[in-house]
This record gives C-alpha cells, structure tokens and sequence, in this order.
C-alpha cells in the first residue's frame, strides 16, 4: 500500500519533501559529530541528493527506496554528477539490502516515521541495527508530534515513540527537537535522532 501512494505521488510531481540539495540536517550532524566516512545507507532515499552528497564526502553510499520512479530518478543524478553511489529499489522494511556488508552508517529522512504502528517501528529499528556493524549510527529525522497543525503534513512521533522503538537496539546519543529542511516558508517540526548500535 506504501509503495503504491508513493508511485502515485512521484508519478504526480507531488512530492513536498523533495529539497533538490542535501539536507542541512544531515550536513550539520555529519560535521559537528565528526561521523567518519565509511559505507552508508540512505533509507527512503528518494532521488538521491543525500545520498549522492554522502558519496561526494567520502562515504561509500548506497540509496534505496521503494519507489522505482525514484530510483531512476536518483541514478540520473548521481550519472550527471559525475558521483559514484549505489541505488536499490527495495521495500526496507519486508526485504533484504544486498550486499552483506555491515554499515557504519544510516540516515533516513522521514522513512522510519512512514510506520504507523509501534510494532512496525520497532521492526524498523531491528533491521536497522542489524545491518550495522558495532559501532555504527544511526541519524533518523521524524516527524515531531508537539507541532500543532493546521495544515497537512508529514507523519508525527512522540519522543516516547521514538525511544519505545529503537532503545532495545540502540543507545540514543541524541534526541532533540528541531525543524524539517524545506524550500518553504515555514518548516515542519522534527526529531533529530542521533544513535549508537548496542553491543549487548
């Protein structure tokens, strides 16, 4: 059912998450926690611009979406760029990532909040740890759910929803409320969600 809105969405231009550019979200994290480049996952990566700006920052980046349009759309960027990456049409959730190579790194941007159910999310956060070596991270933006709405927008999560989820897993380094990158006059309310692999 995800995958077909999202066919429909792309297939309509209808996609008000799409920035054209990397997300500052994740150049900031990237910069002032000095993560060091080593193979990474962009999860719901869309057209590619963050995880073709991973690539160009020494990150051996791999990219997957559920959505073929997508998909293509990114291997186009990533060819006129002139930038080495990899892109996979997969449903992350219910397939596995090829490659069997552990991960140091994931970032998602509003994938891991596409999960309506407690259960789902926390399928989320198992799979993610599992392709992660021991001391990888995971940068996770989700929708905020402290933000009053009066217009649509993306899917919302409580603090508790986030930590339910992914503590079994993970050790979170950091969790602290901020604002969607956007092209817009007005931006959405998020979680940044900074986490550590668990060794126990």
């Amino acid at each position: 059912m995800m995958e077909k809105m999202f066919k429909e969405m792309y297939e309509a231009g209808d996609t008000p998450w799409e920035l054209h550019r990397p997300d500052g979200n994740l150049i900031e994290m990237v910069r002032d926690y000095a993560i060091s480049p080593g193979a990474a996952l962009d999860i719901g990566c869309g057209t590619g611009n963050n995880t073709i700006w991973l690539a160009r920052h020494g990150f051996t980046a791999t990219g997957c979406d559920v959505t073929e349009l997508a998909i293509k759309q990114a291997m186009t960027k990533a060819a006129e760029a002139q930038v080495a990456c990899t892109f996979l049409r997969l449903d992350f959730l219910n397939e596995e990532v090829p490659g069997g190579v552990p991960f140091a790194f994931l970032f998602d941007r509003g994938c891991f909040h596409s999960f309506d159910s407690a259960e789902e999310r926390r399928r989320f956060a198992e799979k993610s740890a599992s392709l992660l070596r021991k001391d990888g991270l995971w940068l996770s933006l989700v929708g905020n759910r402290d933000e009053i709405r009066d217009t649509p927008g993306p899917p919302q999560c409580s603090a508790l929803d986030i930590i339910s989820a992914v503590e079994s897993f993970f050790e979170i380094q950091l969790l602290k409320s901020n604002h969607f990158d956007t092209n817009h006059a007005s931006a959405h309310r998020n979680w940044v969600c900074l986490m550590k692999k668990r060794t126990r």
